[in-house]
């Protein structure tokens, strides 16, 4: 087994169409993909965004596992960013809450994590390995 590289991440959200409408304003692109749950509300909302058109889907939350944490908590996904203080202060901006401040880690890698209006964490971080591994440099 290996693990091929990142696929899609969901975050889960009460209003689908809310935090859609959210993420558009954030990513500047419309969900290419969406979905009604049984009652016609949207239940599922996916963009793709990036360097590799990595999905970032929002589904609701009453599809969520019995028992999952309605609290910010858990693993944190980086987004790679090129200006990491532009992007958290357009977050906090847009009615983010900070999370995790702007941390500068050893070798160049500076994180930060807000949690987002919906109760999910959305990591980002200026990532020189991420770069390299394009051909790119700041």
């Amino acid at each position: 087994m290996s693990l091929r590289g990142f696929a899609t991440i969901s975050y889960w959200a009460d209003d689908v169409g809310a935090a859609a409408a959210w993420y558009t304003g954030l990513l500047g692109v419309e969900p290419y993909f969406k979905r009604n749950g049984p009652d016609g509300a949207l239940a599922y909302a996916e963009f793709r965004i990036g360097d590799t058109q990595a999905e970032l889907g929002i589904i609701s939350r009453a599809y969520a596992p019995p028992g999952a944490s309605t609290e910010p908590g858990g693993a944190v996904m980086y987004w790679h960013v090129d200006d990491l203080e532009g992007t958290v202060a357009r977050l906090l901006e847009l009615g983010a809450t900070e999370y995790q401040p702007i941390t500068p880690r050893e070798e160049g890698f500076v994180t930060a994590a807000v949690v987002d209006p919906f109760g999910n964490v959305l990591g980002v971080m200026y990532n020189p390995h991420y770069l390299e591994q394009l051909g790119q440099q700041r």
